[in-house]
């Protein structure tokens, strides 16, 4: 099917990459969503990342691809670039017709969401691997594996009938083949030399506690934040002393709007126990020197500043009567002038 040609020209422009701090792979990968509400309506959208950054964007009715970086172009040429964006325009016409034709074919009814998946990793030895997943309804239908289409486990018989159509283009698998091996390789490699100094750094964590909703009666619940930091791996464990505290609960990792993220993890604990408790923090960016927070040990610094603060006033008070009581012991000149 002519589709694929251009699905996968797109998703290589698409990429989405797992870009980790040096010594860790940087996956490109591209996310795709085509609805089709009825036989003449359909939109679709897509987003490319670079490891945790955003590097690309297609909006729907848009015949250009947008780049959210300055280095999201890579290496290549302009020349090379425009021959993709042309392929693109071709694509977003073929793949509509093309999913709809599958729809007759099949007599699947709207409405109809596709998802697409695409890119591949270069390693530190430029070795390579590379993926194409189609979803159909939310489901993993099929992927291009070596040389071929093959269905997804637990794929709706619908899936064979598809693979049958698309293993009969030859052409097609050979050119499927020729971009995620090559093509794609390239343009990450273009990618990472063009956006190692973003890729590459380091945001130091900031961290603080919370006490979280009361779990029941006579129970805390401690909450460590951890936020501000690049890139996304991190540690966060509740300790006491060099004990991990097995009931440590991690939320997700979730992004901020500087793309830098946020972890928060609870520990639930008896009222009397949480005294001597620590939240620990490991980052790259830290480099060995850990973030531990005592849990009280806030408390105790607001206490600290109370009684500066208690003593600074009672000087200063003293220091008022001590002028007020200097001043009505001065001799009086009224009476001469």
């Amino acid at each position: 099917m002519g589709c694929l040609l251009f699905l996968l020209l797109w998703a290589l422009l698409q990429a989405w990459g797992g870009a980790e701090v040096p010594q860790r792979l940087f996956p490109l990968r591209c996310l795709q969503i085509s609805s089709f509400a009825n036989s003449s309506w359909t939109r679709t959208d897509g987003l490319a990342w670079l490891g945790e950054l955003q590097t690309l964007r297609w909006r729907d009715g848009s015949d250009t691809i947008r780049p959210l970086k300055p280095w999201s172009r890579g290496t290549f040429s302009d020349r090379e670039l425009k021959t993709l964006q042309q392929l693109f325009r071709v694509y977003r016409d073929r793949f509509t017709w093309d999913v709809k034709e599958f729809a007759k074919m099949l007599h699947l009814a709207y409405p109809i969401e596709v998802q697409v998946s695409a890119g591949c990793e270069v390693d530190p030895g430029n070795a390579s691997n590379n993926f194409f997943h189609v979803a159909f309804q939310g489901r993993h239908i099929l992927s291009f594996q070596g040389s071929s289409w093959e269905p997804a486990q637990e794929a709706p018989d619908m899936a064979n009938s598809v693979i049958r159509v698309l293993n009969q283009k030859q052409g097609t698998k050979e050119t499927v083949h020729w971009l995620l091996n090559d093509i794609c390789p390239q343009f990450v490699s273009g990618l990472l030399e063009s956006g190692k100094a973003e890729l590459e750094k380091q945001v130091k964590p900031k961290a603080w506690l919370s006490r979280g909703p009361s779990p029941g009666r006579g129970r805390l619940l401690l909450v460590c934040h951890v936020s501000g930091f690049y890139p996304k791996p991190v540690w966060v464990m509740w300790m006491r002393g060099e004990q991990e505290q097995r009931g440590t609960q991690q939320g997700d990792v979730l992004p901020n709007a500087d793309e830098t993220w946020y972890l928060r993890a609870t520990l639930e604990v008896a009222a009397g126990e949480a005294a001597g408790l620590a939240c620990q923090v490991k980052h790259s960016s830290l480099e060995g020197q850990d973030i531990i927070l005592y849990w009280g040990g806030s408390h105790a610094f607001v206490s600290l500043i109370f009684f500066v603060v208690l003593a600074c006033l009672m000087f200063l008070f003293a220091l008022i009567i001590g002028v007020t009581f200097r001043f009505k012991r001065q001799p009086s000149y009224q009476g001469i002038l």
